[in-house]
């Protein structure tokens, strides 16, 4: 059925006098177009309903006009008694519909407090100097800095390979090679990867072959049985607090 594109304006209380009334009485020419606009109407809403493609704004163009309150509480009603609950007004301003809801999915800086903090200090100015916008005030440091959130992808495991220079004598032979940075050492794999691997496997159920795998396609290899070797040698390490 198709709908005439009069616009015909008519509330339900109104509409269930006509039925009323016509049990007694004839209809007069004007309730009759009124009845039959609301048939039609409650028909084109059926079969909208009936589409799956039909979406809430094609619905909300059907019923809701955007004009006064009284008529939107109509039409609010109207939508109750289909089993739609209403959004809200109809003539509301398009820019609300423009904010940003709660749980955007954003994050504050806060949040991530495993993060490493990198501090920045202004390349040219400090606090004491002069303003560069107005050049007459001073300046003065900020409780809270500015803050950038960067996050990048890596292996769970990373490696640092570390070249060290290496110089021989002519006359003698002696090779001498520069000192390895502080903190380095010289075990090839230290605590926080032995507790990243029996994180990932007994924490969070991934396989060694598995990691071994990802590890590999990162170009950071990472044998299945050397982890294997690194969680049992943590292991040894914290049973006596574990047993006590």
């Amino acid at each position: 059925m198709k709908l005439t594109s009069e616009t015909i304006e008519v509330s339900i209380q109104e509409l269930e006098t006509l039925v009323d009334d016509a049990r007694k009485q004839p209809l007069s020419e004007e309730n009759h177009r009124k009845l039959k606009g609301a048939i039609e109407t409650l028909a084109e809403l059926a079969r909208m309903l009936a589409d799956q493609e039909t979406t809430l704004s094609q619905l909300r163009a059907l019923l809701l006009k955007a004009a006064t309150t009284e008529k939107t509480e109509k039409t609010g009603k109207t939508l109750k008694r289909a089993g739609i609950e209403p959004s809200g007004k109809a003539g509301k301003d398009k820019k609300a519909g423009k904010k940003k809801r709660k749980g955007h999915g954003r994050k504050p800086a806060s949040a991530y407090a495993g993060a490493r903090k990198v501090n920045v200090a202004h390349p040219t100015l400090k606090p004491g100097d002069r303003c560069a916008e107005c050049g007459k005030g001073k300046l003065y440091p900020l409780k809270e800095p500015g803050v950038r959130v960067r996050i990048v992808g890596q292996a769970p495991i990373q490696a640092s390979v570390y070249e060290l220079e290496r110089m021989r004598c002519n006359l003698c032979g002696d090779v001498l090679e520069t000192p390895a940075p502080e903190g380095v050492g010289e075990d090839k794999y230290d605590e926080t990867s032995a507790s990243m691997v029996a994180m990932l496997k007994y924490g969070n159920g991934v396989p060694f072959h598995r990691l071994e795998g990802l590890q590999g396609n990162l170009g950071i290899p990472l044998p299945a049985s050397t982890q294997w070797e690194m969680v049992e040698e943590a292991a040894e390490l914290i049973a006596p607090a574990h047993e006590s």
